[in-house]
């Protein structure tokens, strides 16, 4: 895990955040003076965790990093951390996400340009936290905020434990051969009619962390997914109906 020498509860009033390109968590409330301090922070996880990960996927240098995400309008890092946890609080996983236009091969071999096709372009979850389903709670949690399916996302030089995982957890096996270093899944260009129903399913997983979080179920579906008071009764709904 990722230790610093700051206090990083002024970023995580929550187990996971979003940063976009202001560097700050979409949670976020205070004013400039403490925006800038936040981001200085911020700035100092996210190399931390960009240089992590390309040590853990063997590369020459990070592809994650505040300077890069300050430059783009269309990336989101998503950041976890264990808070009060039994090493004190740090920071565990990055997952860094975004759009990019894209020319691909169908499954038939005809090339088609997909604008705005969603992307992951970062995962690391530290090594002293992997295989304990930390990694699932943080893709899942993005899934759900960005309303993708995982047989939707195309996935920037993927690592071996990359691809492994979203074989183990989503099924996706057939690959579509590229001519460029993106991989994705047949199902990719399918249309999208199942898209609504699907942004319930990855509901299901958080149920059993409503201990953890202290919170009823109701109340941790409304605060970390800012679904309607109706989508919450949909969803509750669907995994307990009533007799």
């Amino acid at each position: 895990m990722a230790k610093f020498k700051f206090d990083i509860k002024c970023i995580f009033s929550q187990p996971v955040v979003q940063i976009s390109s202001n560097l700050l968590p979409h949670t976020f409330i205070g004013d400039r003076r403490m925006a800038m301090d936040v981001t200085s922070k911020v700035s100092q996880i996210i190399d931390r965790l960009g240089e992590l990960s390309a040590v853990a996927q063997k590369l020459s240098k990070p592809i994650t990093s505040a300077q890069k995400l300050r430059m783009s309008e269309n990336q989101t890092v998503y950041l976890m951390a264990d808070i009060n946890g039994c090493d004190g609080d740090v920071v565990i996983g990055l997952l860094k996400i975004g759009t990019k236009n894209l020319y691909l091969f169908d499954s038939s071999g005809q090339t088609r340009k997909i604008d705005k096709a969603r992307c992951i372009l970062d995962f690391y979850i530290h090594e002293s936290r992997q295989r304990m389903g930390v990694g699932k709670i943080l893709f899942d949690i993005m899934l759900t905020e960005e309303h993708w399916t995982p047989v939707k996302c195309s996935v920037d030089r993927p690592s071996e434990k990359l691809i492994q995982f979203l074989k183990k957890y989503y099924g996706l096996e057939k690959i579509i051969p590229q001519a460029n270093k993106f991989v994705l899944y047949e199902g990719f260009f399918d249309e999208d009619g199942d898209d609504d129903a699907n942004r319930y399913v990855f509901i299901l997983h958080y149920l059993c962390t409503d201990v953890f979080l202290g919170i009823g179920t109701k109340h941790f579906i409304s605060k970390t997914f800012k679904y309607s008071n109706l989508d919450i009764e949909l969803i509750i709904n669907l995994i307990f109906p009533k007799k």
